[in-house]
């Protein structure tokens, strides 16, 4: 089946572009909230699950052994921008488990951050591993393998034991089997699991209620959502969608976005998950879905509902300030 068109473009009043997408509400009983399109189409969720993968670093202690900070735990659940914040925070996580960026196994790029690339190449710098935007994540793989006596060489591969610990928790909070025939391999080198949007969208529901969990993962699952509430800046950048939204509405919201239009989220206090595919891998109109749905379903202030609603539909304008179009949601989106 071909998924509905979700979101337009308009350039004057004409459509300029349109992106179709699925989108899938569960509530934590497993119920189905709201399906729009193929949910059943496996996606992977790459980096949308990151929040998900940085349960064992709490459940285990490590957290807790190392002194892990909220704002490390937030960053390892981010995409960050490799700004240096990010860089810092990503360090300290490695030095308390006695190790440094030479033990990252996730590659190097420049920062994601326009300004943090800038400024990076300005000064005559090389980007290290510190920069890419998995780095946090697995900085907290590294302390997950070192407070459990394990060597952290290799932590990236499937049958390392941070990775069987990982995929255990992801097959315990979704519901649904992780297996080789339905993995592939992440931009920063770990396992991804492609998996149907309503068992994310569960998964998610779950994590923001705990309902369903083990005393020790729910307890996980809510200092994680603390930490990302308080700290929203690490999970994503300046200027970016997660940060911004999550700025808004703290503990009200979890966002999480993943490569190739995938958009995870949970809404705590209704007890729903989210999970979101843009079908042609869109960015732009991922975010605009999830903006959407936030207008949607949670109760806003008027403040709040202004800033979500430059999320969902913004305007464009070109270089001289001259607005030329904007983004608008299908009906069956909003409701």
């Amino acid at each position: 089946m071909d998924n509905p068109f979700l979101v337009e473009v308009s350039r004057g009043r004409l459509v300029e572009s349109r992106h179709r997408g699925s989108v899938s509400v569960v509530d934590a009983d497993g119920a189905t909230v709201l399906s729009l399109g193929d949910v059943d189409r496996r996606v992977f969720p790459r980096s949308a699950v990151k929040a998900l993968q940085a349960l064992p670093l709490i459940q285990s202690g490590a957290a807790d052994k190392y002194g892990l900070t909220d704002e490390e735990i937030a960053l390892a659940c981010a995409s960050h921008s490799g700004e240096p914040e990010h860089v810092r925070v990503a360090a300290s996580m490695l030095a308390k488990a006695g190790q440094d960026a030479g033990c990252l196994e996730c590659g190097a790029h420049w920062p994601m951050g326009e300004a943090a690339n800038r400024d990076l190449a300005a000064q005559g710098g090389q980007p290290n591993a510190l920069h890419n935007n998995c780095s946090g994540k697995h900085a907290g793989f590294i302390c997950l393998a070192c407070s459990t006596g394990e060597d952290p060489k290799g932590y990236v591969s499937a049958d390392h034991p941070v990775q069987r610990m990982v995929r255990e928790s992801l097959e315990d909070v979704t519901g649904a089997c992780h297996t080789p025939d339905k993995s592939g391999i992440d931009g920063c080198s770990i396992p991804t699991y492609a998996i149907r949007l309503p068992s994310l969208a569960f998964g998610f529901a779950r994590f923001g209620t705990g309902s369903g969990l083990s005393a020790d993962a729910k307890a996980a699952a809510e200092r994680i959502r603390k930490a990302v509430a308080a700290h929203p800046f690490m999970v994503a950048g300046t200027g970016r969608f997660d940060t911004k939204l999550m700025e808004v509405l703290k503990e009200r919201a979890f966002v999480k976005v993943g490569a190739e239009g995938v958009y995870c989220a949970t809404f705590p206090e209704l007890g729903y998950g989210i999970a979101l595919k843009a079908d042609d891998g869109n960015a732009r109109a991922a975010e605009a879905m999830m903006a959407g749905l936030v207008l949607r379903f949670l109760p806003l202030s008027d403040e709040e509902r202004a800033a979500v609603e430059v999320l969902a539909q913004p305007v464009f304008k070109n270089w001289n300030g001259i607005e030329v179009g904007g983004i608008r949601l299908a009906p069956e989106l909003l409701g």
